[in-house]
């Protein structure tokens, strides 16, 4: 008796886009932003580097705690970015990457959401050679920056 085992055809496989960008949205989720939820993800050579999503430093009470500064007094998105308890999500990959000795130069960072324009210095100085958005961001100074540096910012595929 021949008994033949049926294999599975195995799921079709993400892009590699698809697949770093549905990670940033899981890291997004661990955010304690009461407006926005944004997650980041640093590769390079198709290896994950470290993650960070937006929210207050650690040993800092959350705003879902104490209230949104930034709600209370009417803040438009994209402005006064000094104006909030919390770190971007950029800026959390950047800090958990030299918290453990991890150079991000030549990496790419995945991002829910176009950074704004503080984050994209911080991209630019630590060589970031591009960023993957999914969303847009009110943040014209930003784009014109990133250009500028020649770092190379496209849409997820």
């Amino acid at each position: 008796m021949n008994k033949t085992r049926k294999l599975k055809r195995p799921p079709e496989r993400p892009a590699w886009d698809e697949y770093f960008m549905g990670i940033a949205d899981l890291v997004s989720r661990r955010s304690s932003c009461l407006r926005r939820s944004v997650g980041a993800v640093l590769v390079r050579d198709k290896r994950i580097l470290a993650t960070g999503y937006n929210g207050v430093p650690s040993k800092i009470r959350h705003c879902s705690e104490i209230g949104c500064i930034r709600e209370k007094l009417k803040v438009p998105s994209g402005e006064r970015h000094e104006l909030c308890r919390g770190l971007h999500a950029e800026q959390n990959a950047f800090l958990q990457a030299a918290l453990h000795g991890t150079s991000v130069k030549d990496a790419t960072i995945y991002s829910t959401i176009q950074p704004c324009i503080i984050c994209a210095k911080m991209i630019i100085n630590a060589g970031i050679k591009e960023v993957v958005i999914r969303g847009d961001y009110p943040d014209k100074m930003s784009k014109d920056l990133l250009r500028e540096a020649g770092v190379r910012v496209r849409l997820a595929k």
